[in-house]
C-alpha cells in the first residue's frame, strides 16, 4: 500500500484504508479460492488429475467434502491466525501483551473444531469466530498441526513442538502475519517463526513460514512480487538451518527464467508436502501468473499438496492485486464467503482504526464481545 510510514504511525487516509482493506480481503479470499481449487486432488498423481479432469487438469472448482468449493483445514487455521492477531491487538490495552500466546490460544480454538461436533455456547470467551458452525469440519488435518495443539503446553524457539517435522503446515497458514503492514518486517517475521513452532519445529517448518509471511507483508506494502521474494531472502540469510528454505526459493526464482510455465515445471520443485516446497511452488506460480485464474490453476495442478500450494499461490495474488482481481464464479461458490469477508473487515478495522474501538478510557462492547480480552 502507499504511504506505509504513516501507517506504522497510526494514521490512515481514507484512501489507504480502503486499498489496505481490499489487500486483506484479497489475501484471505484468493487463499481461500486456491484451497478449493486444490482440495479435490490434493492427493493424486498429475497423471490422475489429467485422466479424471482432461488433458489440461483441474480448470474449475470440482467437488470435496461433499460439494464444489470446499475450502480444508489451509483455510481454517488461516482464519484462526486472524483471530489470534485481532485479540493480540484488543489485549495489548491491558497491558497482556504477549501476542505468540494469543495466537496459541486461537489455534486451540482451531483444535478444538477438530475434534467437538459444534460450538459450545457456554464459552463466552471463545469469541464469534469460534461459533461459525460451518468451520467444524475435518478436512485433512495435518497431524503435526493436531498433535503439536492436542494440549495447552505452548511451543517455543527454545522448546518446539514436532521438531523434526517441517512439514508445510506452519506456512499454510502463516500469510496473515505479512498484513500487519504497520508492523517492521523483522517483527513480522519473528512472530511468524515463534507461532509456527508451537506446531513445526523443524528450521525449515517454521523458517518457511516466516519468509511466506514477509513475502505477503511486502505485498501488503505495495512492493513488487520479485522485490518482496528478494527481501525475504536476505533475511533469511542469517537464520541458523536456513538453507533448505533459501535453496528452495532460488530455485523458484531460477525456474521462472526456465521457459513457459507448465505443470512439469512446477513438479520440479516437488510436490509441496513439506513447508519450503509448498512456499516454493506458491510462489513460483504467483510470479508466473499471467492472472490470478492462470496462477491458481498452475498452482493445484501437480501431483502433492495441491490444497495447500493453491491456498499459498492465493494468498499471495490477493495480497498483490486486491480482492476485485479474484475470479467472480470462484469467489461466489467458496465456502465460508461470508466468514471470511466478515474477519477480514474486522482485521483491517482493528489495524487501521483501532484506537477507536477500544482503549484504556472507552472500548465498544460489541467489538469486545466479538474479541474477548478473556
Amino acid at each position: 500500500m502507499t504511504g506505509t510510514s504513516s501507517a506504522a504511525a497510526g494514521v490512515w487516509g481514507r484512501a489507504e484504508q480502503q486499498d489496505y482493506r481490499a489487500r486483506v480481503r484479497g489475501c484471505l479470499l484468493g487463499g481461500a479460492i486456491g484451497d478449493a481449487l486444490g482440495a479435490p486432488v490434493e492427493f493424486s498423481s498429475l497423471g490422475d488429475i489429467r485422466a479424471e479432469h482432461g488433458p489440461e487438469g483441474v480448470t474449475d472448482l470440482a467437488p470435496a467434502y461433499g460439494r464444489r468449493g470446499r475450502v480444508t483445514d489451509d483455510t481454517q487455521m488461516t482464519l484462526f491466525t486472524v483471530d489470534g492477531l485481532i485479540r493480540a491487538q484488543v489485549r495489548r490495552d491491558t497491558g497482556a501483551w504477549h501476542p505468540p500466546t494469543d495466537l496459541h490460544a486461537a489455534y486451540r480454538r482451531w483444535y478444538a473444531t477438530q475434534r467437538d461436533w459444534g460450538p459450545d455456547e457456554r464459552k463466552g470467551d471463545d469469541g464469534w469466530l469460534a461459533r461459525e458452525e460451518w468451520l467444524y469440519a475435518q478436512r485433512a488435518p495435518g497431524r503435526a498441526c493436531l498433535s503439536g495443539l492436542a494440549d495447552a503446553a505452548m511451543g517455543t524457539l527454545e522448546t518446539p513442538r514436532n521438531p523434526d517435522s517441517k512439514g508445510c503446515g506452519a506456512v499454510m497458514r502463516s500469510a496473515p502475519f505479512g498484513l500487519l503492514v504497520g508492523w517492521e518486517p523483522q517483527l513480522v517475521f519473528q512472530l511468524a517463526i515463534e507461532c509456527a513452532v508451537q506446531t513445526h519445529g523443524h528450521p525449515t517448518g517454521y523458517l518457511s513460514a516466516g519468509a511466506f509471511a514477509l513475502i505477503v507483508h511486502g505485498l501488503a506494502r505495495g512492493e513488487p512480487l520479485d522485490a518482496a521474494v528478494q527481501r525475504a531472502m536476505a533475511h533469511l540469510a542469517a537464520q541458523p538451518g536456513h538453507e533448505e528454505t533459501a535453496d528452495a526459493l532460488r530455485q523458484a526464482l531460477g525456474a521462472v527464467r526456465q521457459g513457459l510455465p507448465t505443470a512439469e515445471r512446477v513438479e520440479m520443485l516437488g510436490e509441496g508436502w513439506t513447508g519450503e516446497e509448498a512456499l516454493a511452488i506458491g510462489v513460483y506460480c504467483a510470479l508466473v501468473a499471467e492472472d490470478v485464474r492462470h496462477g491458481l490453476l498452475l498452482a493445484v495442478n501437480h501431483g502433492g499438496d495441491s490444497d495447500s500450494t493453491g491456498a499459498i499461490c492465493g494468498n499471495l495474488l490477493g495480497a498483490l492485486h486486491g480482492e476485485t482481481a479474484l475470479p467472480p464464479a470462484w469467489l461466489a461458490e467458496v465456502e465460508g464467503r461470508g466468514t471470511i469477508l466478515e474477519l477480514a473487515d474486522d482485521f483491517a478495522m482493528e489495524m487501521t482504526q483501532g484506537a477507536a474501538l477500544h482503549g484504556p478510557g472507552a472500548s465498544s462492547p460489541a467489538w469486545l464481545a466479538r474479541y474477548p480480552r478473556a
